[in-house]
């Protein structure tokens, strides 16, 4: 009588949560930004040891939509890029992914796992070494998706998430995380050659050590930027649909099946990029999309304004179809930002973009006044801060900024205005 009882509450739990997620979707609420962003940080997921033998506490920061009132939403868990020798939850690969996704009303976990190669730099990482470091990483990817459903079942879903919404996205090494993440799920598949008895941190099979044991690892779809995949035979009909960006020139990672060589200079092992992966996806009927950056090299989006809106977008398109049952669009239709609360974008007029020596912030068609102007660099930290110039018009000098991506934020005490800018 009790297992009944119980298990018509789920039932009428899980009923309730599917009506809110349908309702939450009527709108712009994942297709557009309707909110701003508030960060948790430094959140302990999980501990083991790294490559050198010393043990690492696994942490991760938790963006969310502030003052939301819906409390099952779509979880994205983002693992960062860096060779997995280096890379950081708050780097310009991922930040801006995170601050994006949230304001259209998805948590975001960006998540640090254990870096570092054995017998790098010398005498240099051989096909084992590199192995071993993706497998650590992978163990803690899947801690971390492990985490947030120990956190649901057991501890009252602190961050409001539907644990059948979860998605995991990567960038480069985090790209390689993701793929792994979904198509490294059978422990016939764990590469013989990984040493689990000698080499630190690397027991307990394709799920590993690193915390939060006894819940499923599995995510509804994931998202690929610029990795690879050991084994495209690891796929199998059925498996998690995938979005896949690569650049066709990318000498980094593979666009298709070669040797991945490491930093140019060290040889590892063949490993199967995006091309490879669609042609496999495609032969099984898994639900796909791929963009390709013809021409590009790796990660053109931390570099290109351009890029990271078409990746955005691609990306919105695809989760939606999941999310909310939208038709599913793997082309660049409908940008962001048309729509954007608190504020639109397009009244915020910074120029000329991108900039070589200044940039002019022109806030003349802005309601209110007593603007300020803050800069944020590619890692989220404040670069800059000045206040805008009465007249509507304010410079501002780049001399000695590095090239790269920057957030210009325009905000008083009612509202804020966002732009991405690059600096040559």
């Amino acid at each position: 009588m009790m297992k009944q009882l119980l298990t018509g509450l789920a039932l009428c739990l899980t009923s309730a949560a599917t009506i809110q997620a349908q309702s939450a979707c009527n709108g712009l609420r994942y297709r557009d930004f309707v909110f701003q962003d508030t960060t948790i940080s430094n959140i302990v997921y999980g501990s083991n040891q790294s490559f050198n033998n010393s043990t690492t506490s696994l942490r991760l920061d938790v963006h969310m939509p502030k003052n939301d009132t819906v409390t099952n939403r779509p979880l994205i868990i983002l693992a960062h890029g860096g060779n997995f020798l280096s890379g950081s939850k708050t780097g310009g690969d991922v930040i801006q992914f995170c601050n994006d996704l949230s304001q259209m009303g998805y948590v975001v976990a960006s998540i640090d796992y254990r870096v570092g190669m054995t017998n790098f730099p010398f005498p240099g990482p051989d096909s084992t070494d590199a192995t071993e470091a993706v497998m650590r990483a992978v163990q803690d990817a899947k801690a971390a998706v492990r985490f947030f459903k120990k956190d649901y079942a057991a501890l009252g879903n602190t961050y409001g998430i539907d644990t059948s919404n979860i998605y995991f996205m990567g960038v480069s090494a985090g790209g390689f995380m993701a793929l792994h993440v979904a198509y490294l799920d059978e422990p016939s598949e764990f590469p013989s050659w990984a040493d689990t008895t000698n080499q630190p941190g690397l027991s307990g099979g394709i799920e590993g050590n690193s915390g939060n044991p006894g819940y499923s690892s599995n995510v509804r779809a994931v998202i690929n930027i610029a990795g690879a995949l050991g084994d495209t035979a690891w796929i199998n009909a059925g498996d998690e649909p995938v979005l896949n960006f690569h650049g066709t020139a990318d000498q980094t990672v593979p666009y298709g099946s070669a040797t991945i060589v490491l930093l140019g200079t060290y040889p590892l092992l063949t490993v199967h990029g995006s091309a490879s992966i669609d042609t496999r996806v495609d032969q099984l009927g898994i639900t796909n999309c791929f963009e390709i950056h013809e021409g590009q090299g790796h990660v053109p989006h931390v570099s290109s304004a351009a890029y990271y809106d078409t990746t955005l977008v691609i990306t919105r398109n695809f989760l939606v179809h999941f999310v909310c049952g939208d038709q599913l669009d793997c082309g660049w239709s409908n940008p962001i930002g048309m729509q954007e609360l608190p504020a639109l974008r397009s009244v915020l007029d910074v120029y000329p973009n991108p900039a070589t020596t200044e940039f002019t912030v022109n806030t003349g068609r802005l309601a209110g006044n007593d603007y300020s102007i803050e800069v944020y660099d590619s890692t989220g930290k404040l670069f800059r801060r000045q206040r805008a110039e009465s007249d509507g018009t304010t410079t501002l000098n780049t001399q000695g900024w590095v090239p790269g991506m920057y957030m210009i934020t325009v905000r008083n005490a009612a509202q804020q205005y966002t732009q991405r800018v690059i600096v040559k």
